[in-house]
């Protein structure tokens, strides 16, 4: 199960932390200040309000069962991940009784673990400076499974399977290859291994 909404602000936010009353009054206006500064998100909203074009993808829903005394209880477990298309991603996870509210609970976590993708041209085919790519080879791994990203020159696509090419169009990436090892139909630790991934072109670079 996968598709993608554009978010919406239904309601006015009022902000319940200080980081969230500084970005409401424009003292901290872009994520990267916030990154920069090492400081916390505990409020979905902040990101909303700075990446206004961010979007969401579930990328699995589940059912959780569970015996207890009273009979079975059955809960739905959820998948989404959040990106701007331009260097920002993040995944998160959410259980509930109602399939909706997981999602929109995995949804807000996943705001509140949005991190930078450092983008470039590392392919020494292409030696552009455009941010199409990344600027070098990453690894992640989330379970059993493994993820490699490797920098593809401009014109090459997502060299992907389906499910990894959307989590990575998410992040601002437009070509790339990709080498994938372990059972990557269990997309809890394939979203994983990406997003470690992602997260060292920060943590290496």
């Amino acid at each position: 199960m996968s598709f993608s909404r554009s978010n919406e602000q239904a309601t006015v936010w009022k902000p319940r932390t200080a980081l969230g009353q500084m970005v409401a009054e424009n003292k901290i206006s872009s994520m990267e200040q916030i990154y920069e500064n090492g400081m916390r998100i505990q409020e979905s909203e902040i990101v909303k309000h700075l990446l206004p074009d961010i979007k969401s993808q579930v990328v699995h829903v589940g059912i959780v069962q569970k015996q207890t005394d009273a009979g079975e209880m059955t809960r739905f477990s959820a998948l989404v991940a959040v990106g701007n298309e331009a260097g920002w991603f993040g995944i998160g996870m959410g259980k509930a009784h109602q399939m909706r509210i997981a999602i929109d609970k995995a949804t807000i976590n996943s705001y509140l673990h949005i991190i930078p993708v450092k983008l470039g041209c590392g392919s020494w085919e292409c030696r552009c400076t455009q941010p199409h790519s990344i600027p070098f080879n990453v690894r992640g791994r989330g379970g059993s499974v493994k993820v490699e990203i490797l920098p593809g020159p401009r014109g090459l696509g997502l060299v992907a399977g389906e499910n990894i090419k959307n989590l990575l169009k998410l992040a601002g990436i437009k070509d790339a290859w990709t080498k994938s090892f372990g059972s990557t139909n269990t997309m809890t630790s394939t979203a994983m291994a990406i997003f470690n991934a992602l997260n060292s072109t920060y943590i290496t670079g």
